[in-house]
């Protein structure tokens, strides 16, 4: 069997859409978080989108959720992948109070010298909070981070 290993930059832009443009645009001017409302389910969808994936109904209704929230999962990466930090970093699940869906982003504010050590320190169900860039631009890396709260 023969390989070839080839490195691909593909560069592209894409309009955001409207549902997606609005979700990103109040990250960068305003440091809020906006979910869409489900009318049939009820769910409140972050992040923002057209349609709800559990009934397939159209959203209708905009929803401030807060930057907040609790871990639901996480992962601690040992691993180089290609475009993600140097390893050992943390990506978890957060589900922001006022939301029932989940947002995936890093997870920082963990010491990560003994990564078993924090592997058994952090908890499902931990408060965690945004950390904002101070310079955004309309992405989901406006949010730099999520930390635990005091931390």
């Amino acid at each position: 069997t023969i390989f070839v290993e080839q490195v691909w930059q593909v560069p592209f832009r894409h309009y955001a859409g409207t549902i997606t443009g609005r979700y990103l645009q109040e990250f960068r001017d305003n440091r809020r978080i906006f979910g869409r409302r489900c009318p049939k389910c009820r769910r409140v969808l972050v992040p923002a989108r057209r349609n709800c994936e559990r009934c397939f109904t159209e959203t209708d209704e905009w929803v401030h959720v807060q930057d907040r929230g609790h871990l639901v999962t996480f992962a601690i990466n040992c691993v180089k992948y290609v475009g993600m930090p140097d390893p050992p970093y943390i990506m978890g699940l957060v589900r922001l109070d006022g939301a029932d869906t989940d947002i995936m982003h890093y997870i920082r504010g963990v010491d990560l010298s003994d990564v078993d050590r924090a592997g058994r320190s952090l908890r499902i169900g931990t408060r965690m909070r945004a950390v904002w860039k101070e310079k955004r631009t309309g992405n989901v890396t406006d949010i730099d981070y999520f930390m635990p709260e005091g931390s």
